[in-house]
């Protein structure tokens, strides 16, 4: 066991990044097609193909996914991974070639490093090729290279995000493995110490609570564009579309009890879940255990990411 969501049996994962623009994204390809479902909590998302994965739609399974830094323009990515997958030959069959299906969420890091290189197709390509059953890379990479968080106090005073993943594995088989790029607007919380572990910082660069900040102004402090975060949990379970939309949904608690606020108007916060196996598992237990792992998974986060932009991180100013 990695401890990663490499661990989820038929799970790959690959980043590619630059890192003096900060900025980079994951790919997480499956061996076999594999059920996914999405969960979009965010009031400001960019995504694509996630209408497909309503259980009311045709197509139930997936090829991969893909996790972007770019903004919008971050999308791009998924075209990459469209291009290796193609040669590979992995795709939905539609009579007159492949074409392979991969949903995607983005994050904004337009706001560090250098705006105007962001992930386009050959970086999503790159990731493909990079992609392996190692030990998950966290922290500064892949959809986390430019992510940040605590962004209350300006964002001189915000601290650097990532990129982390999580697994467990039970007697009977089961395992269940989150990875997430945090880029959130508020702080991170260790739910088991209640210590934050990053945030908006003050002049002395003590770590603030982003809600007590909130409170004490009228007018909303979130920056506009500068949020998001993004994860996919995966299981080796038997589970049906309208299942893994179930644990999709459950895996959002994980990102609740460790980042506040969540949620927001200006981020677009996403959870995919994938099941990649044929185990019989209870629907419930398996989002249940993907919340866990996917809170295990943004503190892995933070405190894997190094400083970079200007901005400390955890490691930095920890006490």
């Amino acid at each position: 066991m990695t401890g990663t969501i490499v661990d989820v049996p038929g799970v790959m994962v690959g980043h590619a990044q630059e890192q003096e623009a900060l900025t980079g994204c994951s790919v997480i390809l499956v061996d076999q097609p594999s059920v996914c479902g999405v969960d979009v909590r965010g009031s400001a998302p960019g995504t694509r193909e996630t209408d497909l994965l309503d259980p009311l739609n045709l197509v139930s399974v997936v090829h991969g996914i893909c996790l972007s830094g770019g903004s919008a323009y971050g999308l791009d990515a998924a075209s990459g991974v469209m291009q290796w997958l193609e040669e590979k030959n992995r795709g939905l069959d539609v009579g007159f070639g492949i074409v392979p299906i991969v949903p995607a969420a983005v994050l904004f890091d337009l706001s560090v490093g250098d705006p105007r290189i962001r992930p386009d197709r050959s970086m999503g390509y790159e990731a493909c090729c990079q992609a392996n059953r190692n030990a998950v890379q966290q922290g500064n990479v892949g959809a986390g290279t430019g992510a940040t968080v605590g962004k209350l106090n300006g964002f001189e005073r915000a601290m650097k995000g990532g990129l982390g993943s999580a697994s467990l594995r039970l007697e009977n088989g089961l395992v269940v493995g989150a990875i997430v790029a945090v880029n959130a607007v508020g702080h991170v919380i260790d739910p088991s110490t209640s210590e934050i572990l990053a945030g908006p910082r003050d002049e002395q660069d003590q770590i603030l609570d982003s809600v007590e900040l909130m409170k004490e102004h009228t007018v909303s402090l979130i920056p506009p564009g500068t949020n998001t975060t993004i994860a996919v949990v995966a299981s080796n379970a038997r589970l049906s579309k309208a299942e893994v939309k179930k644990v999709a949904q459950m895996a959002h608690d994980g990102l609740a009890r460790t980042i506040r606020p969540i949620h927001t108007m200006h981020d677009g916060d996403t959870v995919f879940a994938l099941a990649t196996g044929d185990l019989p598992a209870p629907v419930d237990l398996v989002g249940a255990l993907s919340a866990d792992v996917l809170a295990e998974a943004v503190i892995s986060a933070v405190k894997h990411a190094t400083q970079a932009g200007g901005l400390p991180a955890h490691r930095d100013l920890k006490r």
